[in-house]
């Protein structure tokens, strides 16, 4: 922790180099939002991400050295990738840092600053869209000032962009300021949040087994317990298991010779129907959704294949795999009841999580004191909502005996997220880069 005199000189250079990046991180965040990517395609995203790392110092990991294969879920076709891959070619981007292994859907990068002995410190951002079509009226600013996504159906709707400008803001600050850091900072570019697809694959590839400190944060609306400008903390996340379930049956002639098929349609109806009657757990809330149903061919044929797509989720790690197990079983089932055969694929997958309540409270300290200009919401560890899988990060961090926290920066939003309408005020920016670097700046300082 740094004292007196000199914690203030520091929260004042801290500050000038965060507002002095506040053009740049528009124009950042703007060309994030005019080129949006799913998950495992963020291949314009992290070749830009990684040249700039590059070009500041940083010791820049990208492809296989962030996300371990066996780990990566819910990947798309080869066909797919290679084709978006062809796409961003025509979209100004860095082509010597587009990696073969980046085209393959490795996708993500992380850049290292070590800055000698002491803590290990991980920041964490998200940097997906969503497969969304996005507002095209003047109403919309990203519309109307000429931002608006150029990738018909998908769009930045939850404010990755956001993030990702600032995990780039907050990697020029510390940069400056690394002769006065004692530590090594790890800035996490994490792929595929959106269906909870990518923390997984990092963890599992153990970048975060030796960090001491694991901070990220979410572009939250100004309402509710979220009265400041950062909430330090936050709890609850959903833990959830996303799955596509296939069921192969006999195709046959429904009139001529309808014992001799085994009809996908009945097994995976009788599989939707059953998971809706999942006994709910004693210990905490359940949820359960099948978003997605098809197969068949035709009115006369017994459909041979049929297809549903689905979530549980718990309360906690535990709730959740009650539900997962409970799920499994019912899918297996029905289809056998029906004759047929059931394969399971699991497209994503998060734990439950919780801020450390006494580093949220540390970091509580820190904005009020260093950065009194922005306010701490007067609720420090609010509930979270839905499935986030910076979990997974988390829980890892906290089982290696680090601590985490999982922060809102809060911001007015033109409407909902996840809305074809989504914006926000951009000042978030400057604040969310000040943050970050006057965290790491006391934690390493």
């Amino acid at each position: 922790m740094i004292q007196g005199q000199k914690e203030k000189e520091i929260a004042k250079e801290v500050l000038n180099l965060a507002e002095a990046l506040g053009e740049k991180s528009r124009e950042r965040r703007r060309d994030f939002h005019r080129f949006p990517e799913t998950a495992w395609y963020e291949m314009r995203t992290s070749a830009v991400i990684a040249k700039t790392l590059t070009e500041l110092g940083y010791e820049v990991l990208t492809g296989r050295q962030v996300c371990l294969d066996t780990a990566r879920i819910g990947l798309p076709s080869k066909e797919e990738l290679q084709k978006h891959a062809e796409e961003v070619l025509n979209q100004n981007v860095p082509t010597e840092y587009l990696t073969e292994e980046m085209k393959q859907g490795f996708t993500g990068v992380i850049g290292i600053l070590r800055c000698g002995e002491g803590p290990v410190v991980g920041l964490r951002f998200d940097i997906d869209a969503l497969g969304l079509i996005e507002e095209a009226s003047e109403a919309h600013r990203p519309f109307r000032e000429g931002f608006s996504s150029q990738n018909p159906g998908v769009m930045h709707a939850c404010g990755h962009d956001a993030h990702a400008a600032i995990g780039l803001g907050t990697a020029e600050v510390l940069w400056q300021m690394r002769k006065q850091l004692h530590g090594t900072i790890k800035l996490i570019f994490q792929p595929g949040e959106e269906g909870v697809k990518g923390a997984r694959a990092i963890v599992e590839h153990g970048h975060l087994d030796d960090v001491d400190y694991f901070v990220g944060t979410h572009v939250a609306p100004t309402k509710g317990p979220d009265d400041g400008d950062v909430t330090p903390g936050t709890w609850g996340s959903l833990a959830t298991s996303k799955y596509d379930a296939f069921f192969y049956g006999q195709a046959a002639h429904a009139g001529g010779f309808p014992e001799k098929g085994a009809s996908a349609i009945v097994a995976a109806a009788n599989a939707v129907l059953n998971l809706t009657a999942i006994p709910r757990h004693s210990e905490g809330i359940t949820r359960v959704n099948v978003g997605k149903i098809q197969g068949g061919t035709g009115r006369n044929v017994v459909p041979d294949y049929a297809m549903i797509q689905f979530e549980v989720r718990g309360h906690t790690t535990k709730i959740n795999r009650y539900m997962d197990e409970q799920a499994r079983q019912i899918c297996e089932g029905a289809a056998k009841m029906a004759g047929c055969r059931c394969e399971m694929v699991l497209q994503g997958s998060a734990e439950s999580q919780h801020s450390d309540e006494d580093f949220l409270e540390e970091i509580a300290q820190i904005v009020e004191r260093t950065l009194p200009h922005l306010r701490v919401s007067s609720c420090k560890n609010a509930q979270n909502w839905g499935s986030e899988d910076i979990s997974l990060m988390m829980n890892r961090v906290q089982e290696h005996g680090g601590k985490a926290t999982y922060m809102r920066s809060m911001t007015d939003m033109a409407s909902a997220q996840h809305t074809a309408t989504f914006d926000f005020d951009e000042k978030v920016l400057v604040d969310g880069i000040a943050t970050f670097s006057m965290i790491v700046c006391e934690l390493l300082g």
